[in-house]
């Protein structure tokens, strides 16, 4: 009986896990339809300049930013299913509403409102994942969540590209946001286990499991500011910056960089990146999500190592792509690129949840959330959107390496202040 009730909960917990990385899936879908459709939206009657572009991935990203910290309190106290669904169906209905978009206003209103639901589902899946499995499969769960993001990207830039080709820059908003509906009546079915049970499990069951809070109070800031203080977490969250401002400008902008300095037909340059991102993030993600793990049974410190030297690897690697004088060569240093750049997710993510209490790990995520993003792909597509207009896209582009190998130095500094810490218990 024993047995057969530990299969029904494994099945559980599989299945949490397929339908929440699907969910992912579409999330980076809709978030990146928006870059299959740019230079569409750029020749459109809307009137838009490479600022008001960037700035559309910058409002997303300033809600979604802003509204983390309270949905990861959220995450902490109420129930994580019924917070999910409700983000689901918000993003959806608000990509939807981006295809009536009749000014640069309206559009923009559109696309910050997808953040809205985003910053409710990002914030609390991780968390629910940590309590479906064991602490010493985290690396490859998280990598097999987080695989859901460059196949959500690449689908993101084919569907836009494609549906914008035979339909229309409008049609591919619709596409892009209506599965999302169903998805937030199925996320309902996930069972939401006790805090932290994962983490008890290889104990002797002393600890009583932990309860959800039934607000949000004071005592939510005073955890912030324990995060704050906990000097590898900051820093890991700080390296995750300049990594992300270094991938979310590349993300938002290489379909327009290829169609404009590289002369490669719209179509074509939206399904090519989208090819490199999908293969090379698929490979990277799983890889790097095993390796990490395998490393991780000797140290505690393995997963920021391994994340530091894959970023530090990939830098040179972007900057040879976006200088390259063929596109043969080009192809080339951006498979190897986005190859390195994606065997971090899982093994950061997994250092992010492990460097935390479990009773905080929403809330902790949530902050990351908010850090990353108001500190890297909220600003790069608008500054990098701001320089081409002053100068050019092919200039503009060229400060993400840059970023990424800031990233790389930043985490190597974090592995250094956790060796030096006590362990999390």
């Amino acid at each position: 009986m024993a047995e057969q009730k530990q299969k029904s909960l494994l099945r559980s917990a599989n299945f949490g896990l397929a339908v929440l990385a699907f969910i992912n899936l579409f999330s980076y879908l809709d978030r990146y339809v928006v870059s299959g459709v740019l230079e569409s939206l750029k020749h459109s009657d809307l009137g838009l300049s490479d600022t008001n572009l960037g700035s559309l991935m910058s409002g997303f990203l300033i809600v979604y930013t802003l509204l983390a910290p309270v949905f990861g309190a959220l995450g902490d106290r109420r129930s994580r299913p019924r917070l999910i669904a409700m983000g689901v169906a918000c993003w959806s209905f608000a990509t939807a509403l981006s295809g009536f978009a009749v000014n640069y206003l309206t559009l923009f209103a559109a696309r910050a409102a997808v953040g809205v639901g985003e910053a409710a589902y990002v914030t609390i899946a991780p968390s629910l994942l940590s309590d479906y499995f064991p602490v010493r499969q985290r690396g490859r769960i998280m990598a097999i969540f987080f695989c859901a993001i460059p196949v959500g990207s690449a689908l993101g830039y084919v569907v836009g590209g494609l549906v914008d080709k035979h339909y229309g820059w409008r049609a591919a908003f619709f596409v892009a946001g209506v599965p999302g509906l169903l998805l937030a009546a199925l996320v309902l079915l996930l069972r939401d286990p006790p805090r932290g049970i994962q983490d008890r499990a290889g104990t002797d069951g002393g600890a009583a499991p932990s309860t959800p809070r039934s607000s949000i109070s004071r005592e939510t800031w005073v955890t912030y500011g324990r995060l704050l203080r906990n000097k590898p977490y900051a820093l890991t969250v700080l390296g995750y910056a300049a990594y992300t401002f270094g991938i979310g400008g590349l993300a938002y902008w290489m379909p327009a960089f290829l169609e404009r300095a590289r002369g490669i037909p719209r179509s074509e340059a939206t399904v090519s990146f989208g090819t490199i991102v999908v293969i090379t993030g698929f490979i990277g993600t799983f890889v790097g999500g095993w390796m990490g793990d395998y490393f991780a049974k000797n140290s505690r410190q393995a997963y920021l190592w391994f994340s530091a030297f894959a970023t530090l690897i990939a830098a040179p690697f972007v900057w040879l792509a976006l200088t390259a004088n063929s596109h043969s060569l080009y192809v080339t240093y951006m498979v190897a690129a986005q190859l390195c750049l994606f065997l971090s997710t899982g093994p950061i993510n997994a250092a992010i949840i492990n460097l935390v209490i479990a009773s905080e790990r929403a809330t902790a995520i949530a902050l990351s959330v908010f850090a990353i993003h108001i500190l890297g792909d909220a600003l790069s597509p608008l500054i990098v959107g701001a320089l081409s207009d002053a100068f050019s896209l092919q200039k503009a582009i060229g400060i993400l390496p840059v970023a990424v190998l800031v990233g790389g130095f930043v985490w190597i500094w974090a592995a250094r202040a956790q060796a030096a810490s006590k362990p999390v218990s």
